[in-house]
C-alpha cells in the first residue's frame, strides 16, 4: 500500500500521537476548592506527578517515542522537579490552562485571564508552548482565535473530525488536532469515590485490546490516532504496562509514526490539500429549543 508523502501523515498510514494531561489536583479542585481538605482525593490525583510522570517517561526511553504533555499552570507551579523531568527528557509541553476549569464556564475575559496565567506559569520554565488543550476538552468558540493570537500553532479539542484540520480565526490559521473519547483513558479507568470523577476501573487488557483494534482501523483509513493519558491513571503500574503494549504493536505493524503534536501541527499547517475554514457555531431559538 502506497501512501503520499507530501500531506501530513508523511508517508505512514497512520499517525500516533501520545499524549499526556498532567492535571494532577486541578480537575478536582475545579469541581469545588473545598476538596483540597480531602487528603484522600489529593494524593489521588498527586500520583500522577510523583510517581505516573517517571513512569511514563522511562517507558517512552525505553520505546524511543516522543509524547507530548500537556500540563495546567498550576500543576507547573506545585511540581517545578516534574516539569524539569519531562523538559530533560526531550518531550514536548504544551498548554493546558491554568486552573482547569472549563472555557465554557467562563466569560471571556475570565478565559484570556486563565490562558495568560498558564503562559506565565509554562514561562518561567523557559516554556513557550506550541498548542493548547482545552481543560476537559471544553473550549469556546473564540478559543482558536485566542491560540492564535498568542502565537500557539495548534489546539487540541474538538471532535469533528478523526485528522488534522485547519482553523481559519481573525487571529490567524491554527491546526487542530481531533481528540476523542475512545482514545482517553479517563473512560477507562477513572474512579473516585469523591468527587465523582468517574465510576469505572476496566481491566488494562480491554484497554490496550480497543486501542489496538483502533490503531489498525485508523490505518485502513488514513488517520489520526491522537491517545490522551493522564499519569494519575495509566501511570499506575498494570495500565502503563498495556500502553506499552500498545506503543510495541504499532511499532511493530511498520507503517505507524509516532509524533509530537507540534511536529503533527507544522505538517498540517504545511499540507497544501488542507484548506483553512473559520468555525460555524451553532446557534438555537428558543421557540425551538425552549430548554436553556
Amino acid at each position: 500500500m502506497t501512501f503520499d508523502r507530501s500531506g501530513w501523515r508523511q508517508g505512514a498510514a497512520c499517525v500516533a500521537a501520545l499524549t499526556f494531561d498532567v492535571d494532577a489536583e486541578s480537575p478536582v479542585l475545579a469541581a469545588g476548592r473545598r476538596y483540597a481538605d480531602n487528603a484522600m482525593a489529593m494524593t489521588h490525583q498527586a500520583f500522577g506527578p510523583k510517581v505516573g510522570v517517571p513512569r511514563i517517561l522511562q517507558m517512552l526511553k525505553d520505546v524511543q517515542q516522543p509524547a507530548t504533555f500537556f500540563i495546567p499552570g498550576v500543576t507547573a507551579e506545585r511540581y517545578p522537579r516534574m516539569v524539569e523531568q519531562v523538559l530533560e527528557s526531550g518531550h514536548e509541553i504544551a498548554h493546558h490552562s491554568h486552573t482547569h476549569r472549563t472555557a465554557v464556564n467562563m466569560s471571556f475575559d475570565d478565559e484570556r485571564a486563565d490562558f495568560d496565567l498558564a503562559l506565565a506559569a509554562l514561562g518561567r520554565f523557559g516554556i513557550s508552548p506550541k498548542g493548547h488543550r482545552a481543560a476537559l476538552w471544553e473550549p469556546s468558540w473564540q478559543t482558536p482565535s485566542l491560540v492564535a493570537e498568542y502565537g500557539l500553532k495548534y489546539d487540541s479539542s474538538l471532535m469533528d473530525a478523526d485528522v488534522p484540520y485547519l482553523i481559519e480565526t481573525p487571529a490567524g490559521t491554527v491546526a487542530e488536532l481531533p481528540p476523542h473519547w475512545s482514545l482517553d483513558d479517563w473512560e477507562q479507568y477513572a474512579f473516585l469515590p469523591e468527587p465523582k470523577i468517574g465510576e469505572i476501573i476496566q481491566s488494562p487488557l480491554v484497554v490496550a485490546d480497543m486501542w489496538i483494534h483502533e490503531i489498525d482501523a485508523m490505518r485502513r483509513h488514513g488517520a489520526l490516532f491522537m491517545l490522551t493519558c493522564h499519569p494519575f491513571l495509566t501511570g499506575r503500574a498494570g495500565r502503563l504496562e498495556a500502553l506499552r503494549t500498545v506503543i510495541e504493536t504499532a511499532l511493530e505493524r511498520g507503517d505507524v509514526r509516532f509524533s509530537t503534536c507540534e511536529a503533527l501541527a507544522e505538517a498540517a499547517l504545511g499540507d497544501p490539500a488542507l484548506i483553512a475554514e473559520p468555525l460555524n457555531p451553532v446557534t438555537a431559538s428558543a421557540e425551538l429549543y425552549p430548554d436553556y
